[in-house]
């Protein structure tokens, strides 16, 4: 290291002079500091983070005898503003093929096919390798994050194009991973697609701040019917999109590679940071029977800026000082017995069953007394990660259970009354198979649908028996209640069996909610910003939309409302939507049927074979959010996520015994006008979720008369206790009155037959 002090000047100059002569031959990178400033990314607040340079554009003296910055002050002189420059890198000397023109010619379709999730040489680089900075997965993840166009963090307003075919095939259709309608119609469709097919078409980003740009990740169009996409392309930085500079690649501009099909994801890292506000892709070929169109994402770091008050009035931190990270299988382990550890006494890990994998499905429980059911004590689940490229809602899971640890051990009087009266479960990856899968993909890599299924290739979310149509077509026949009861319907034999396409892990949730007398769960899903509750499948034949609502409608839309409304944005009207469905007129919530029809989910399943009332909440636009944005979705849902399972306490609850003060098992319990009932569980206690009002519920079982009374379910928090006592029917009395003196009731029709087969015997 050089020591302090000041060189005398012409030495400076000297040793300057040299360095500048030298770089070419030795082939040292001189690297501008201006575009090198690493931003720290830890939370801190922008007034604690050093301001960057007054002229980070400021291009570095060339070595030339003109004197430093001649050229600068002739763009002053002539009122030009400075052109953003790549920092030097300084490469032995290399003569550039001659060529007609910078643009190459467009390559044949399928000859420039990329790996999934692998980052791409451009043609160009391909033969220069000096230029190319070979980084790693994890390099990718612990570098530049997203700008935002997934997660909407980037508006509409940034994004600009030359032409575009229409308005659904704007420049704000070009964001990663976006979906088309399902009509790919004029409003919303699956990429920016340029009106004209030619080398002058452009699509570009406006980061609003200076940001230091170090790749781009680009799609082809999301298209059921249509093959768009783009092959090549250039990218170029500019401070006022006016003045443009194009990355260049030695002596001639770098063409990137694209895709060769479009929905898996291609990166392509910049040689060296780029420092501007606007980024532009300029398209250089595309598929020979297509047009150009192209989704993308830029990863880029917002510079510090401690005056730009607007950055830091919409700057998102959190306090809770949480795990924000992505976690594998085995760090997922690893995490809960962290939990365990410090929370001993309120929490249990065990599992329900393995995946097709073999891996264990790991679930926490977390009460006052773990590994019990207590008697008057609802039990709540959450599950998330049934499809295994959603991972927001299984880091959300994770980042709960920490939390909730948390606040109870520091006496927080809202988790501490929770944790105590309630018996709470979370189960953070149901599909570990699936979510290995996208973890090798990254969270920008993965493209829509990598590690969604499990490994067998099951969508689980609509993997469980159709219970729907038994009861739908009973009703028609009018068999409600005596073949086929309103509740608790019975499993298919056919879905039992070992030959039925069941997915391992959807046996094991059966299982657990057939264990466990659950009152509400919620599962989490991803790619949408809605909570949508059941009925999920449509009741009319051959439709797939129809408002399908269950008997208990209003309290499923008080449950959703309860999420949606306490969420950050999904009752924000003024947020855009996801991909192509506006769900503000029902305040961020949606009847599953009327959104789009699904046959055998967990929604519908859990409602009509259990007691369990079941959502599906979708917690954000981004399936796989960099890890960067985990503190601000942990902001986003962390409320909804606490009032929801609160919502496990609104309605009535009590126990129904004998007259010996003994718990009655699966006691039918009825609310008077809802045509769905419940049952009790093994101690005879229930819990009937109910919106505010008077109720005329009836109690009765086997054996049993059948009791009824009012019950009145008020606004604040808390159940209604309403308890039932129920006598034996006399003929119940009389069958345990015989079998307890080892005599069998008489059976009077067996007794007749008798009676007349002795006679014939007598006359014969």
């Amino acid at each position: 290291m050089a020591r302090r002090g000041a060189a005398p000047p012409a030495l400076a100059l000297a040793l300057l002079a040299v360095a500048l002569a030298g770089v070419g031959a030795r082939g040292a990178a001189v690297e501008d500091p201006d575009y090198y400033v690493q931003e720290i990314w830890d939370r801190e607040p922008y007034d604690a983070r050093p301001e960057p340079e007054p002229e980070p554009f400021s291009p570095p003296p060339p070595p030339r005898p003109a004197g430093p910055g001649e050229g600068e002050r002739e763009r002053e002189r002539e009122g030009r503003p400075a052109e953003p420059r790549l920092p030097k890198k300084a490469t032995k000397p290399k003569k550039a093929p001659k060529r007609e023109k910078l643009a190459p010619e467009k390559p044949p379709a399928g000859k420039n096919s990329n790996r999934k999730g692998m980052k791409t040489k451009s043609s160009e680089k391909a033969a220069s390798d000096e230029h190319h900075v070979p980084v790693g997965r994890d390099a990718v993840r612990e570098g530049c994050p997203p700008l935002g166009l997934e997660t909407l963090k980037i508006t509409d307003f940034q994004l600009h194009a030359s032409t575009s075919k229409r308005y659904g095939l704007g420049a704000h259709r070009g964001r990663l991973n976006i979906q088309a309608g399902i009509n790919e119609n004029d409003f919303y469709d699956g990429a920016w697609c340029a009106g004209r097919n030619d080398l002058h078409q452009w699509i570009e980003v406006d980061a609003r701040r200076l940001t230091k740009f170090t790749g781009v990740i680009t799609q082809g169009r999301n298209s059921l019917w249509l093959s768009d996409w783009v092959t090549s392309y250039k990218v170029m930085v500019s401070n006022d999109s006016h003045t443009w500079v194009t990355v260049k690649n030695g002596s001639g501009d770098m063409i990137f590679e694209g895709n060769s099909e479009k929905e898996i994801p291609v990166l392509n890292e910049l040689p060296v940071p780029l420092v501007a506000r606007y980024i532009r892709i300029n398209p250089q070929s595309w598929f020979d029977n297509g047009s150009i169109c192209m989704r993308m994402e830029i990863l880029g770091c917002p510079l510090p800026d401690p005056n730009n008050y607007y950055h830091r009035r919409n700057e998102m931190t959190t306090t809770d000082d949480l795990d924000f990270k992505h976690h594998n299988y085995k760090e997922m382990r690893q995490l809960m017995k962290v939990v365990n550890e410090m929370c001993p006494n309120i929490t249990r890990i065990y599992n329900i069953g393995k995946s097709h994998q073999g891996l264990k499905l790991y679930a926490v429980e977390i009460s006052d007394h773990p590994g019990e059911h207590e008697v008057g004590e609802p039990e709540f689940h959450y599950i998330a990660g049934a499809h295994g490229n959603e991972v927001l809602g299984r880091e959300l899971m994770l980042l709960l259970m920490q939390f909730l640890c948390q606040e109870y051990l520091a006496g927080n009087p809202r988790i501490v009354h929770l944790v105590e009266e309630t018996r709470i479960h979370i189960l953070p990856s149901l599909n570990p198979d699936g979510y290995e899968k996208a973890y090798e993909g990254g969270s920008e890599l993965g493209g829509w649908s990598l590690g969604r299924w499990t490994h067998d290739g099951i969508d689980i979310n609509n993997n469980f028996p159709d219970l729907n149509t038994l009861l739908w077509e009973a009703e028609d026949r009018q068999n409600i209640p005596r073949k086929v009861p309103n509740h608790y319907i019975a499993i298919p034999e056919w879905f039992l069996s070992e030959n039925a396409t069941v997915a391992a892990e959807t046996r094991a949730v059966i299982a657990w909610m057939e264990k466990i007398p659950f009152v509400l769960g919620g599962n989490l899903q991803g790619g949408e910003l809605v909570v949508a509750y059941p009925y999920d499948m449509v009741r009319s034949l051959w439709k797939t939309q129809e408002h399908t609502p269950t008997p208990d409608d209003h309290v499923f839309r008080w449950l959703a409302y309860s999420y949606a409304s306490t969420h950050r944005l999904m009752t924000d009207a003024r947020r855009r939507v996801c991909h192509t469905e506006d769900f503000q007129k029902e305040d961020g919530t949606v009847n599953g049927a009327s959104w789009h029809t699904v046959a055998g989910s967990l929604n519908d399943f859990s409602y009509l074979h259990t007691n369990c009332f079941e959502l599906s909440i979708y917690v954000g636009c981004d399936k796989y959010p960099h890890e960067s944005e985990l503190p601000e979705e942990w902001e986003n849902n962390r409320e909804s996520l606490i009032v929801f399972m609160e919502q496990v306490h609104r309605g009535i609850k009590g126990v129904v015994r004998d007259l010996h003060g003994k718990g009655i098992p699966n006691a039918v319990i009825s609310v008077e006008g809802i045509n769905h009932d419940i049952r009790t569980a093994g101690d005879g206690d229930y819990w009937r979720l109910l919106n505010p009002g008077e109720y005329v519920v009836t109690a009765k079982a086997e054996g049993f008369t059948s009791s009824t009374r009012n019950c009145m379910v008020g606004y604040d928090m808390g159940a209604t206790r309403c308890d039932f006592t129920l006598s034996k029917t006399n003929l119940a009395r009389i069958r345990e009155i015989m079998e307890k003196f080892g005599k069998q009731p008489v059976s009077l029709p067996a007794r007749r037959q008798k009676l007349r087969g002795r006679k014939r015997r007598q006359r014969g």
